[in-house]
């Protein structure tokens, strides 16, 4: 069968004829960006089923009258592999030294400091689809969605060699059990333990707020090292807390950080890395430029903070807005609540005062602005050219919720001394 015409790349996402074909959540589209990105590795074997069926939708769409078949469907994703370039901001390494999976993948911070390290991602999942958004403008792939759905594991190749996961952290019910595999169900660690337990990857390398020590007075962290050490079988060194400010980033962000590795392998021993750069400050991530004057506050909202902090300092509290001092270090970038006006920043460059969104009053003469989208970037590690795609408000989100590139890079860098 001849095609009325040749379909590119543009047609398959959706592009050049506006149309969705397939829901969000359906792994169609994210099986045919895996199987594009892994057709080389012997992987495209666990998409290749997926990114047929979601070609012949493209071509049954373009070709009302003409019966698609799967064979015609499969000659034309050939095309595609033919055509298929890495012309994105972050491609795959040319020649990958291993394999890596992507698990609550938020915008890639994972997988941007393995890649950098020459890993090749296999799988990648991550539910919210904003992030989903800049994911694939970086990358060039799609993620799949919920992880706790069976339908989302099932696409999990075999044979990789690191498993990566930044997991949200989720009180446990285990009173008066033994904290065991069974006890974390209905978590999102559980699910993370599950996939371990089937792929058996020789490596994992797992992410967490630092609370995640005393979170249940121990319990939680206790139930995690439990169920990896004994119950999995992995040799886990005792966790620690990284801080982002020590390996090249003006931050102060603590996060605790898991390691391990098959028992199997031998690997007895291991070294978290030892701090890189502790001689960055804010002014090195500013932008030199006049930003917008969206970003400084209103004679308002810079009064409303004044006086919020004082009622809580009049209570002993120490609660309340920040400003960062150009030869200082930011506190940590979080989503929501006082995220960004605990990170306020004195910039005098503004020239123009005319307000371009809603605000209360005039615009503040002190020079008093948030950090842009782009601070909160390089804040976390993230180099100029990575694309951010979506709204500021999202973009913050989605800064707030990753995780500082360098430090998992430096980590990650000793895990691989450690399995090499």
């Amino acid at each position: 069968m001849e095609l009325k015409e040749k379909i590119t790349l543009e047609d398959i996402n959706g592009k050049r004829f506006k149309i969705r074909l397939v829901e969000p959540e359906s792994p169609k589209k994210a099986a045919f960006t895996h199987y594009l990105h892994n057709h080389k590795n012997g992987v495209s074997k666990f998409y290749k089923s997926d990114a047929i069926e979601y070609v012949k939708d493209i071509l049954n769409r373009k070709n009302p009258e003409e019966e698609i078949t799967s064979k015609v469907a499969e000659e034309a994703l050939q095309y595609y592999l033919f055509d298929f370039k890495n012309n994105v901001p972050f491609p795959e390494p040319k020649k990958p030294k291993f394999k890596f999976i992507d698990l609550f993948a938020g915008i890639g911070g994972f997988r941007l400091a393995l890649q950098n390290l020459g890993g090749k991602c296999v799988f990648t999942s991550e539910w919210d689809k904003y992030s989903k958004l800049t994911y694939e403008a970086n990358f060039g792939e799609i993620p799949f969605g919920d992880i706790t759905k069976e339908e989302t594991k099932s696409y999990i190749p075999d044979n990789f060699d690191v498993l990566c996961a930044g997991f949200p952290c989720q009180a446990f019910s285990i009173a008066g059990k033994k904290g065991g595999f069974e006890d974390t169900r209905g978590t999102l660690f559980f699910d993370v333990a599950e996939i371990i337990k089937r792929k058996r990857p020789k490596a994992i390398f797992l992410e967490n707020v630092k609370g995640l020590r005393s979170h249940d007075k121990g319990k939680t962290l206790a139930t995690i090292l439990n169920v990896l050490r004994n119950e999995l079988d992995y040799f886990v060194p005792e966790p620690e807390v990284i801080n982002a400010k020590n390996y090249g980033v003006p931050q102060n962000r603590e996060r605790i950080f898991i390691v391990g590795f098959r028992k199997d392998l031998g690997v007895t021993n291991f070294n978290y890395p030892k701090p890189t750069d502790k001689t960055k400050v804010l002014e090195d991530i500013l932008e030199p430029e006049e930003v917008s004057v969206k970003y400084y506050l209103s004679n308002t909202y810079v009064n409303t903070l004044r006086a919020h902090r004082a009622r809580h300092e009049s209570k002993g509290n120490g609660f309340g807005y920040e400003i960062i001092s150009n030869d200082g270090t930011a506190n940590a970038v979080v989503c929501g609540g006082m995220g960004r006006e605990r990170n306020l920043i004195l910039d005098d460059k503004l020239t123009n005062f005319t307000p371009v969104t809603h605000i209360r009053g005039e615009v503040n003469r002190e020079g008093i602005r948030k950090m842009t989208p782009r601070e909160w970037a390089r804040l976390q590690g993230f180099p100029n050219k990575f694309k951010i795609v979506v709204s500021d408000a999202q973009a913050y989100k989605q800064f707030g919720n990753s995780v500082a590139v360098p430090a998992i890079q430096s980590t990650a860098k000793q895990i691989l001394k450690a399995l090499l």
